[in-house]
């Protein structure tokens, strides 16, 4: 989703934040808030959200434990839908692991971002920034 007409952009830095998960849910949660993602009675709505604030759990995670600890998120919201970016200073990519069993635990972040999001990846960061930036995109709910 390319910045334009309509497109509403938030942002939260969050080099050396403390509770950065919560941080980011409590973030987006108010975000998709202000920009009417949650509306009244729709219980498609509200999954829908509650699958953003598990998507944007597990990309903040995953650059906690394998890229040093993210160092920004962007929302971005356009017609379509929303476009979540972590950005961290770590150049690896994110690393699928094997399919495993769902009661282990661990390993399967990438699994949920392919399950619940429209579309993810990766890219490097720009403006000659250190790093990547993992993003994913996730449509509009439906209206009831």
């Amino acid at each position: 989703m390319a910045d334009g007409e309509g497109v509403q952009v938030r942002r939260l830095l969050l080099r050396g934040a403390r509770t950065v998960v919560s941080r980011c849910r409590d973030f987006t949660a108010e975000a998709l808030a202000d920009w009417g993602w949650i509306p009244a009675g729709s219980e498609e709505g509200k999954d829908r959200v509650e699958d953003v604030l598990l998507l944007v759990s597990e990309v903040v995670t995953n650059a906690c434990l394998h890229a040093g600890g993210p160092e920004e998120l962007v929302l971005r919201r356009g017609r379509e839908g929303l476009r979540v970016e972590v950005a961290d200073a770590s150049p690896e990519p994110p690393l699928v692991r094997t399919p495993r069993s769902p009661s282990l635990p661990g390993g399967h972040g990438l699994m949920v971002l392919d399950r619940l999001a429209g579309a993810w990846g990766y890219e490097a960061r720009g403006a000659g920034a250190a790093g990547k930036v993992v993003w994913l995109e996730v449509s509009l709910p439906a209206r009831p």
